[in-house]
């Protein structure tokens, strides 16, 4: 599909759109205070009970009848608004586009397969939250466009940042090391949870060190020397880096954080996949992908503040109003609440929406976006191109059968998507699915997802069979009533929460059981490890023959916590080109 900025074919068509969407703004906004004003997070009652403030009940009461009178005054304007802004649905784009002139060429290219024949390519995905204020709160989660902020923020904050890679000379050394967290620049940011308790970080060195920056690479390196090799890494030992710490907790905060980022790498599991539990998103990530923005104002929040970062962001992704077989029950108020951020130039793009969604479902636009992004050349000078997706699947727990149809879908819409837009003069170098998949790999009532076929096609790092994830994996779905516990209302509390198994379990979501059957888990010296929901997932057999992939980090981001329910997770993918069989 054509991108262009608007979602619309021409002004007139957009204008009309724009007045039609105006008049309807003022009702919505009415009825979404009226609903706003009658829920409270924790977070608000518990302010409120600090406070001694006792003036709610009158707020609530007073608040809910001006609201109330407001929605009935404006509800005519807006039925006028809609007649004009229904009809136009049928032309509109399902995205809109944003593209953001780079500075350099440069930027929007990756050197490395045309200087060296390999490349790393990073990927990150989030579930936000970001619904109508009243509509996040049921989720306890508030005050959307103030979270929308905050997150762009953040997010800017850790993909931005310096890639430090720490390389510890010693005979016990495990190889590289990267710090969760790097020198940043503090945030400004509005108030909300947890957004200003976050300090700045520091990384300090251990005996003789000395900086390195790589040429061909975004990495800096720190080499450290390490005398003595018998000495173990632990809290006792001279510290490596500090982790997000405020320049007074530095002291005492380095030996933790740097045994944190040892264990963290996966040296010293029995696994092939590296992996972290980072308070920060991981540095230079390519393309993001983020779920639940259904908000139109904070999704423009988010591409004001992601665009000198990401040069390349498609919104506001869906359809609305009524679509085929156009009955009342497939109207949809809400578009797919997809967004996706690319660092890379987007050549084609294509959505879908799902047709058999159910129940509070229907009424969102979910299905799936597939993108098809331009890398750069390769050494033969042919063009290096890679396929992104992302979803989210149906959410009601016992409804697994819709999951799966909408998992057949999803790979028959790649296929597709793929085969249509193949060129002969192509190089693909990674094809990616990643979104909010609604089901985990440890429930027993997720069981018919969990044995879908599209684990065949799809690797995922973190699962080690059908309803079996490997020990070091962390569910990703919190518990929405503990949000703004001390234990994870900051990035660096929930990153320490989330390496205790034992605290882990007070605030990761459980396994749903299936039926009335008695839920056991963990099994026999299995650890707990709760609901993983959020998914990226990559497949070889679509790539060019002599491209070869390999997964060089897995990471669980605690950066946004008490800005949403969902714990953030990101995909490092090294890719190899065998330049002598690329003319085959």
């Amino acid at each position: 599909m054509a991108l262009q900025a608007s979602a619309f074919p021409n002004g007139f068509a957009a204008g009309i759109h724009a007045v039609g969407w105006a008049f309807i703004v003022p009702c919505f906004w009415f009825l979404d205070r009226l609903i706003a004003v009658c829920k409270s997070t924790t977070l608000e009652q518990t302010e409120r009970l600090e406070q001694e403030c006792y003036l709610h009940p009158l707020e609530v009461f007073f608040g809910s009848i001006t609201f109330f009178i407001l929605f009935l005054a404006t509800a005519p304007l807006a039925f006028l608004g809609f007649l004009l802004w229904a009809p136009l649905q049928a032309c509109r784009r399902p995205f809109s586009y944003h593209r953001e002139m780079p500075s350099s060429p440069d930027k929007v290219t990756n050197k490395g397969f045309e200087l060296t024949g390999k490349a790393s390519f990073v990927f990150a995905s989030a579930n936000l939250c970001l619904l109508p204020d009243s509509l996040a709160r049921f989720n306890n989660l508030g005050h959307t466009q103030r979270r929308a902020t905050a997150i762009g923020q953040h997010i800017v904050q850790g993909v931005s940042r310096p890639n430090i890679r720490i390389l510890v000379d010693s005979p016990s050394s495990c190889g590289t090391l990267s710090p969760s967290s790097s020198i940043l620049p503090a945030v400004s940011s509005p108030t909300y949870g947890a957004t200003d308790r976050e300090g700045q970080s520091s990384v300090s060195h251990c005996y003789d060190s000395a900086e390195m920056h790589d040429p061909n690479s975004n990495s800096d390196m720190v080499y450290v020397r390490c005398d003595d090799p018998e000495e173990p890494l632990n809290e006792t030992s001279s510290p490596l880096l500090n982790s997000n710490r405020n320049s007074n907790q530095q002291g005492r905060s380095s030996h933790r954080n740097a045994s944190r980022a040892l264990s963290s790498q996966g040296c010293h599991q029995q696994d092939d996949v590296p992996w972290e539990i980072s308070s920060l998103f991981p540095a230079n990530v390519d393309i993001l992908c983020l779920e639940e923005v259904f908000d139109k104002r904070a999704a423009q929040k988010l591409t004001n503040a992601l665009k000198p970062v990401f040069g390349h962001i498609l919104y506001d992704i869906g359809v609305y109003a009524c679509q085929p077989p156009c009955r009342c029950s497939s109207f949809k108020f809400f578009n797919s609440g997809l967004f996706l951020a690319s660092r890379f130039p987007v050549l084609e793009a294509q959505y879908h929406c799902f047709p058999n969604s159910r129940g509070e479902d229907a009424l969102a636009a979910k299905g799936l976006l597939s993108v098809k992004v331009l890398i750069g050349q390769s050494q033969k000078q042919k063009k290096v191109v890679g396929y992104f997706n992302c979803t989210h699947l149906h959410a009601p727990a016992g409804e697994g059968e819709i999951r799966c149809i909408q998992l057949d879908m999803v790979m028959k819409w790649i296929g597709e998507f793929q085969a249509a837009n193949k060129q002969p003069d192509e190089d693909v170098v990674f094809d990616v699915l990643c979104g909010d998949f609604n089901f985990d790999n440890c429930s027993p009532d997720d069981t018919l997802e969990q044995n879908h076929s599209l684990f065949e096609e799809y690797r995922d790092p973190c699962r080690a069979g059908p309803g079996k994830e490997k020990p070091w994996v962390i569910g990703t779905l919190l518990e929405q009533p503990t949000l703004y516990e001390d234990d994870i209302n900051t990035s660096e509390n929930l990153q320490r929460t989330l390496e205790n198994e034992d605290l882990r379990k007070k605030y990761i979501a459980p396994p749903v059981p299936s039926g009335g059957s008695p839920l056991v888990y963990p099994e026999t010296d299995q650890p707990w490890i709760g609901r993983r929901i959020d998914y990226i997932l990559n497949r070889e057999s679509s790539i060019s023959k002599h491209c070869q992939t390999e997964i060089e980090e897995v990471t669980f981001i605690t950066q946004l916590a008490g800005l949403t329910d969902h714990i953030p997770v990101g995909l490092k993918l090294n890719v190899v080109m065998d330049s002598e069989s690329a003319d085959e």
